[in-house]
């Protein structure tokens, strides 16, 4: 049986194996695009806060706090360890001539007993530490969670945006249209027509500009999200909040300092300060050790074993740790202070917000009732002058630009609006207990 063996150039090999690579880059990229293409292309609101809380990068780093704080609970746990120590020695010759012998082995162990309850106290502390760290990822979640809807808020809001420059540029398009067909018949004069081309193309530029806003609030938020910007456009589809609800703000207060994990976590890492003076005050008191020793002994004319018990412990005579009894203690001092302005701050936040939400309700509802329908009427009365020349063009352009500051006005109190919930949801600390 023969084997045929052929041997390729090195060039011959160089291109066989790029035609292998791209082949298999060719079978593969269908793969690649499935899982790039994965992620949702329309997210609601509710689902772009659950994709960041699972994906956001600076969360998932801020989750190794968690595995961090559990490997000091064991460190924690741990008591010292037991030393042993085993020697030789050789002794002179003239010992050994003398009968002793010339070998000298020892095997010690030392065992030191920790008191106080510093193992205790070392638990607690390292327990209470990761208590902190758990409530302080999930008050990381609440402010990405009112990022993240603050971030969809201005897709929406640059979305609409962009309808109305689109609307307004659509019907700037018309007149144009309108006024070409004047001038051809004579009704017109060149420079008319020409002001309003000049007009339709300012109103372009705010389609582009609109546009150039929602790229921009669509690439903040696929950040928040923990997405590529190479990933595949997205779309948010939700509609602005636009709820009415009933805030009493001592109520929401109270929730708020009740249930806030910032808050918590302060009242934890104070629970913490407790156990970290006890554990100093602990470290303050001497631990001893006790060590076995067995020494065996060989002489010419008999061999034996000699052993040996010890206690050693040191003498406090300088240091008895006052330092860090003391840091401790100030430190406590420093954590009740700072509840006490987290407190405050959080009442000054619920009253902002709520102080904000009826600010918002009450512009929006003037708008609404008021400024809408009249702007958009009092455009179509002068567009329809405008076009029977019964109208000049100034008034006809103010009468856009009135409806397009309107409009302007209704989508910022929209979002106005939309915004001041998701804040009172996020001060309360209801985001968290959803």
């Amino acid at each position: 049986m023969s084997t045929l063996v052929i041997v390729l150039p090195r060039r011959s090999q160089f291109l066989l194996t790029l035609r292998v690579l791209l082949g298999l880059c060719f079978l593969l990229s269908p793969v690649i695009s499935r899982a790039q293409t994965a992620l949702p292309q329309q997210v609601s609101v509710a689902q772009a806060v659950q994709e960041a809380v699972d994906k956001n990068l600076n969360l998932l780093a801020d989750r190794y706090n968690l595995t961090i704080a559990d490997a000091r609970i064991v460190t924690a746990r741990l008591r010292p360890n037991p030393v042993l120590s085993v020697s030789g020695n050789i002794v002179d010759n003239r010992l050994y001539h003398s009968g002793t012998s010339p070998f000298s082995e020892t095997v010690h162990i030392d065992v030191p007993f920790e008191r106080g309850g510093k193992q205790e106290y070392r638990t607690q502390v390292a327990e209470n530490a990761r208590g902190v760290a758990q409530l302080q990822l999930r008050d990381t979640i609440r402010t990405l969670t009112l990022d993240v809807q603050n971030a969809a808020v201005d897709v929406l809001l640059a979305k609409a945006n962009v309808a109305l420059a689109q609307e307004n540029l659509h019907a700037f398009n018309e007149t144009v249209t309108v006024n070409t067909n004047r001038v051809r018949a004579g009704d017109l004069a060149q420079v008319e027509l020409e002001r309003t081309r000049l007009s339709a193309l300012q109103f372009q530029n705010d389609v582009q500009q609109g546009e150039a806003n929602l790229r921009l609030a669509r690439n903040t938020l696929q950040t928040l999200l923990g997405r590529s910007q190479r990933s595949p456009l997205f779309d948010v589809t939700d509609e602005l909040r636009r709820e009415q609800q009933i805030f009493i703000v001592e109520e929401v207060q109270q929730q708020a300092i009740r249930v806030r994990p910032d808050l918590l976590a302060l009242r934890r890492d104070q629970a913490r300060s407790v156990a970290d003076l006890r554990l100093q005050i602990a470290q303050g008191k001497v631990d001893y050790t006790i060590g076995a020793e067995i020494q065996p002994q060989q002489g010419n004319a008999a061999n034996g074993n000699q052993f040996g018990l010890f206690f050693s412990v040191p003498l406090p005579l300088f240091n008895r740790n006052q330092g860090e009894i003391e840091r401790a203690q100030h430190e406590q001092e420093q954590i009740a202070a700072k509840i006490r302005v987290l407190e405050a701050e959080i009442e000054t936040e619920v009253e902002n917000a709520y102080q904000q939400y009826t600010t918002a309700q009450a512009l929006l509802q003037r708008i609404e009732t008021e400024m809408l329908s009249q702007s958009r009427d009092v455009r179509q009365t002068i567009a329809y002058s405008y076009r029977r020349g019964q109208a000049s063009f100034v008034e006809y352009l103010d009468a856009q630009r009135a409806f397009n500051d309107t409009m302007q006005s209704y989508n910022d109190a929209r979002a106005d609006y939309a915004r001041s919930l998701y804040v009172i949801d996020a001060v309360s600390g209801r985001t968290v207990d959803q």
